[in-house]
């Protein structure tokens, strides 16, 4: 299993960490590749390779420094956890200068002030990454229980709410990401309405916006993928063949892998 390689799209999956991090992260020589092969120029990683990811992850989550992260990894074991230490009793005093803060706003703002508005776009941002990637944890589960089915809904959901709250300049991709994966939820669970309703939600952003052509590609299949599970055999035909072009009009070709990945499970 250690051995086996893993395109940068499933590792990313695996990982948490984006294809766009991973990418920068190898430039940097914080996580590079197991292997790029010569010819398409895809990144592959191994098995072996997650733990570090995933600590990555966590350290980026407590907002640590990249060049600290590297030093961290770098580290013997000791030292390392000194670092680390020395990190979370920084963040661990920022944590209740905010809180003293937010509490006096809280006391400070009338009645009817919306909750919404105490949270910064970073605090949005934090929050859909996390349940973005909560939410393929939960999808690549083999045996989900009822519970984690209804958890995976709502982590869906939520990532995409607190992506449109963000106000980042390519908020319109984001959100039209957050819509596949809804789609993309209710395509495994078999719930045809709302895998079409989001999965047209997230072409209409795609086609109305200035998005980057993995994300047309991608709306593309979803659309395929939710008149699958509707029994449409005329329609999946048309939209698969739709995907298809889109997927080999995308310029990256590690955004054009991963989209060829999800192609090849329909």
């Amino acid at each position: 299993m250690s051995d086996e390689r893993l395109p940068i799209g499933r590792f990313a999956r695996l990982s948490g960490l984006s294809i766009g991090a991973l990418r920068h992260y190898g430039e940097l020589g914080l996580l590079p590749p197991a292997a790029i092969s010569g010819e398409t120029g895809y990144r592959f990683y191994t098995h072996d390779q997650l733990e570090t990811a995933r600590l990555i992850l966590r350290l980026r989550d407590l907002d640590m420094p990249l060049p600290e992260i590297q030093a961290v990894l770098a580290a013997a074991p000791k030292e390392r956890r000194e670092r680390i230490d020395r990190h979370r009793a920084r963040m661990e005093a920022r944590t209740f200068r905010l809180q003293r803060i937010v509490h006096q706003l809280t006391r400070e703002m009338p009645m009817t002030a919306p909750v919404d508005d105490i949270l910064e776009p970073d605090t949005h941002r934090s929050l859909g990454v996390a349940l973005f990637n909560h939410t393929w944890t939960l999808l690549e589960t083999e045996s989900r229980d009822p519970a984690q089915d209804e958890e995976m809904v709502h982590a869906a959901h939520a990532s995409r709410w607190h992506w449109s709250r963000t106000g980042v300049d390519d908020l319109p991709q984001r959100v039209a990401v957050g819509e596949w994966q809804c789609s993309r939820v209710y395509c495994v669970l078999g719930r045809a309405e709302p895998a079409l309703h989001h999965a047209r939600r997230s072409l209409a952003l795609a086609e109305a916006n200035d998005v980057e052509d993995w994300v047309y590609a991608a709306a593309c299949e979803t659309m395929a993928r939710a008149y699958r599970v509707a029994g449409d055999k005329a329609a999946f035909a048309e939209w698969r063949e739709r995907a298809t072009s889109a997927t080999a009009a995308i310029q990256d070709a590690g955004d054009r892998e991963v989209i060829e990945g999800d192609l090849a499970t329909l």
